[in-house]
């Protein structure tokens, strides 16, 4: 299954993805959200819609489409999972996976606007795949780590690299701000992405070609992911982690390269469609 939810911000309604079709699938009654997935909302939505074959309503192609989860408890991150995007910042390749907090708030749809933070110069771009969580995670054997995903999406982990490297304290700082995680368009099923690892991610910006990597470059795959930050944190059901970013990152240039509004980032990944966000000036 593809999962999406549509309409108006903060007020989005639930629908699927059927042979590139938007359905609608409210009349399940049910948000994607921690208590769906913790109540095995993928099965009993994909025998709503056995039942309902031929009866959903289309979903207007002109339809905003925002985040494909309801708001999660968490947005854990991994940083430097790609040796090339930890050569092109300078930094060392990690023994151990790199964990930061993205703030929820941060959450939006795959097409709406980026914001450029007040008082920002150095606004970045990151390509990343995401995964969700189904059921609650602590202390997961790798071994068993899979059981516990319930799909893939597409992220853009945008980042103020002066908040993040330069204001002191944790890279949180400029990993939080409004906007900065549009999600996908649609939330995948693991049954929909044939080889998780291997999969070619990448990033424009005003139609040039920033970053074109392939998962098969992680540092640490997924199974370890969910072993490791299960050691640190429990993950709830709808939890999202997102796995890190390949090189091309604006950082990375010489001299670095930011966005400034009126920019347009275009992003995709193999299997999980692409996105869209047009970039603009906070404004109080």
């Amino acid at each position: 299954m593809k999962l999406i939810r549509y309409g108006e911000l903060n007020r989005e309604k639930t629908g699927v993805m059927l042979d590139d079709v938007a359905y609608d699938t409210s009349a399940f009654g049910e948000d994607y959200n921690e208590r769906f997935f913790e109540t095995d909302g993928l099965t009993r939505l994909q025998a709503f819609l056995n039942e309902n074959e031929g009866k959903l309503e289309r979903i207007p192609e002109s339809s905003r489409l925002g985040s494909p989860i309801a708001r999660p408890s968490k947005i854990v991150c991994i940083g430097l999972n790609y040796a090339d995007h930890a050569k092109e910042t300078k930094a060392q390749i990690p023994s151990e996976p790199v964990i930061f907090m993205k703030s929820t708030t941060a959450l939006v749809g795959p097409f709406d606007d980026v914001v450029i933070p007040r008082d920002s110069v150095k606004t970045d771009w990151e390509v990343e795949l995401a995964f969700v969580i189904s059921k609650k995670a602590s202390y997961v054997e790798e071994s068993e780590a899979m059981d516990y995903v319930a799909g893939y999406c597409l992220h853009n982990d945008v980042s103020e690299r002066e908040f993040q490297l330069e204001r002191n304290g944790t890279w949180d700082k400029g990993k939080g701000c409004d906007t900065f995680a549009p999600m996908g368009p649609f939330l995948a099923t693991k049954d929909e992405i044939a080889d998780v690892d291997n999969l070619r991610l990448w990033l424009k910006v005003n139609d040039l070609i920033m970053q074109d990597g392939n998962t098969s470059n992680f540092i640490f795959r997924i199974p370890h992911l969910v072993s490791y930050v299960s050691r640190f944190m429990t993950l709830l059901p709808g939890d999202v982690i997102s796995t890190g970013t390949p090189a091309g990152v604006g950082l990375g240039f010489d001299p670095p390269v930011y966005l400034k509004p009126d920019d347009v980032v275009e992003l995709g990944i193999e299997g999980l469609g692409m996105s869209r966000q047009n970039v603009k000036a906070y404004h109080a």
